[in-house]
């Protein structure tokens, strides 16, 4: 099957089981970042659209126990830089429908969560094709950075073809499993 049609089939599958948009389970999330041995920990998150793993309350359960949040802003040429988010901060809505935060301090995250469209048991995953993250991360590929794909059971697909483009991630979480 192409990533096209994987892609399709999968974000279905996603909408039915996340129809409420209820907030993912993130104590998996919250217990993996706090075993990795980093000195300063600066969390790339998201912020959920497309019925994506919801992950609100995380973000407000890192920033109350002190950790450094910062969300990405798309610019042109399928770029992407994190910026620090405060909690009840206004957002800026861009042409994806993406909520972005306005910008301020611009962060270079050592851990980032990344949702996931689909993904395999080798820890490849499938976004929605325009590679804004396979770029960031391959921008980042001279400094450490863990990277945590976020979805539901249901996105597993048994393989995933890739390319060269493509970047593994290091962790999948599930509301299931937690797979590295």
């Amino acid at each position: 099957m192409s990533k096209a049609q994987i892609r399709k089939k999968v974000l279905k599958f996603r909408q039915n089981i996340n129809k409420l948009n209820r907030p993912f389970q993130t104590e998996k999330i919250f217990k993996l970042i706090k075993k990795i041995k980093l000195k300063k920990k600066i969390i790339g998150c998201y912020y959920p659209v497309n019925f994506e793993a919801n992950i609100i309350n995380l973000i407000k359960k890192l920033q109350k126990n002190n950790y450094l949040v910062c969300l990405p802003i798309i610019h042109k040429g399928h770029k992407m830089d994190f910026y620090e988010y405060k909690e009840n901060e206004f957002f800026y809505v861009n042409n994806f429908g993406i909520p972005e935060p306005l910008k301020s301090k611009k962060l270079l995250p050592n851990i980032i969560l990344i949702p996931i469209v689909a993904f395999d048991k080798n820890l490849n995953r499938i976004g929605y094709g325009g590679g804004f993250y396979d770029r960031f991360i391959n921008k980042m590929k001279k400094k450490k950075l863990i990277k945590i794909g976020l979805a539901f059971s249901c996105q597993k697909v048994n393989r995933i073809e890739t390319n060269k483009f493509d970047k593994k991630l290091d962790f999948i979480i599930t509301e299931k499993n937690v797979y590295k």
